[in-house]
């Protein structure tokens, strides 16, 4: 195919007339490809962003009902949705495991694998909720250490204590929506959460009114359950659930090596990510209540937009994963460079734009507080810049977990983050006269760092040798 492909660019080796027509084919043809693609992974995308969106919106919505009772309230949901969503990057992590193995096992149609690795990894993610819940359940004994506020350690306690309850629906809302994905079913997830949030929202102000402050964790566990249940109702009754009757109970609790050696690495690039970013949440209560919510708003706000690339990103692994699967390297080319060219600039733009035209009116949607309202605004400016990089990082992290090269990303966003990244902005927000802003201008620097080397490593990619190593991983470990 190689050296086809090298004919075709260079005719003149044929000689003659048609050595030239196939080149033109050939170029037509790529171009079909990469226009197919890009409407596919589009519509993917689109889906999931309104998906991630509306999910995100349900933890989201309960700064905005609390942050209305007051500052220490803001305060104190913003600490313990912080401490939420570090702890949830770890069941979001696991589920990325399946962003690498379903799609490819169901382009090679080993369908039981599909079913067996959802169920596994449902499994695994109880197991570390365990440890989880305890930490939360017994927040009040270690947020002192980083919180100097009683009146937010109280309400950030508080609030954690509820949300252990969300846990189940958590877990399997995130496993099943991985599930449809790696079926190209991308629209059910969004589905059932265009009945899940307005449900969510109505409960949030409906009980926060009615019983203050806890109503609206209540109203999330409640909702993140919900929602859980009827997306398990929808996954098994795909095809693939059928498999259930090929498999004994021993498979369900063996083989879990092949799964946790691509979630940990997973885990890994996201919650190194998020946690550094959470960090400078808590680390800006340093510098006063207003501080605290100003940050606790950009970064509420960075995480909703995030949403929109992170979507991008899951399709495209989705994608690349399946064409993996189907032993068409010549796809997972073409669809690598469009979404490296075309898709990672196009996002830097649109949300560049958003944060630099649209983030004093975003902000007020989060506080009245004109204090408050006016520095996360300037945040906001400093992470419309980060953008450009951050896009790029999360584009290249989706291509890698495609190609179940996890571990790449999963170093190298240890060392962006926590050896430059956040050393840097501690420095520049206590060393000098920045403060907050010092933050996200050395986290800034980080993310560019660790953009250049994950395109790096999609771009030296050796597909054939990704391909082989997927044949293997799938014809020998649960099938």
């Amino acid at each position: 195919m190689a050296d086809a492909n090298q004919q075709l660019l260079n005719p003149k080796e044929d000689g003659n007339v048609y050595g030239c027509l196939k080149a033109e084919v050939s170029l037509n043809d790529e171009k079909e490809i990469e226009h197919s693609e890009l409407k596919e992974i589009s519509k993917n995308s689109l889906s999931l962003s309104i998906t991630f969106l509306l999910q995100f919106f349900i933890t989201t919505v309960t700064i905005i009902s609390t942050g209305k009772l007051g500052v220490v309230q803001l305060g104190g949901v913003s600490i313990a949705n912080v401490t939420f969503q570090v702890s949830a990057c770890i069941f979001i992590g696991m589920a990325t495991s399946l962003d690498t193995l379903c799609p490819q096992a169901f382009g090679l149609k080993k369908f039981k694998n599909v079913w067996l690795f959802y169920v596994q990894c449902i499994l695994i993610s109880f197991i570390l909720a365990i440890p989880l819940a305890l930490l939360w359940m017994f927040s009040s004994s270690w947020l002192g250490v980083i919180v100097d506020d009683i009146e937010i350690i109280r309400y950030a306690s508080s609030y954690l204590k509820i949300m252990c309850f969300s846990i189940p629906g958590y877990i399997m809302f995130e496993c099943g929506k991985k599930l449809l994905q790696s079926q190209e079913d991308f629209d059910t997830g969004r589905k059932l959460l265009f009945i899940g949030v307005p449900f969510n929202v109505f409960l949030n102000f409906t009980l926060v009114n009615k019983i203050g402050f806890n109503g609206a964790p209540v109203a999330a566990v409640i909702t993140y359950n919900f929602i859980g249940l009827l997306i398990t109702l929808q996954a098994i009754k795909t095809p693939v659930f059928e498999q259930y009757k090929n498999c004994n109970i021993n498979e369900y609790f063996s083989g879990w090596s092949t799964l946790i050696s691509l979630a940990i690495p997973g885990i890994i690039m996201l919650e190194a990510e998020f946690f550094a970013f959470e960090v400078l949440t808590i680390l800006s209560a340093k510098f006063g209540n207003t501080a605290l919510a100003a940050q606790s708003v950009a970064a509420s706000l960075q995480s909703l937009m995030f949403q929109i690339p992170f979507s991008f990103g899951v399709a495209i692994s989705n994608r690349i994963a399946y064409q993996i699967g189907r032993n068409d390297f010549k796809k997972c080319k073409i669809i690598t460079k469009l979404a490296l060219v075309k898709m990672a600039t196009s996002l830097f733009l649109i949300n560049c734009s958003i944060f630099i035209f649209c983030g004093k009116a975003l902000t007020s949607i989060f506080t009245s507080d004109p204090a408050v309202r006016d520095m996360a605004t300037k945040i906001l400016k400093i992470i419309a810049l980060n953008q450009l990089y951050d896009v790029f990082n999360i584009i290249s992290a989706g291509i890698l977990r495609s190609q179940g090269r996890q571990r790449i990303g999963g170093y190298l966003n240890l060392i962006s983050y926590y050896l430059i990244g956040l050393p840097l902005g501690i420095v520049l927000a206590f060393r000098s006269s920045l403060e907050v802003y010092g933050f996200w201008i050395g986290l800034g620097v980080g993310i560019l760092i660790l953009a250049l080397l994950e395109t790096y490593y999609v771009v030296i990619s050796d597909w054939k040798t990704i391909i082989e190593a997927s044949k293997k991983l799938h014809g020998g470990s649960v099938a």
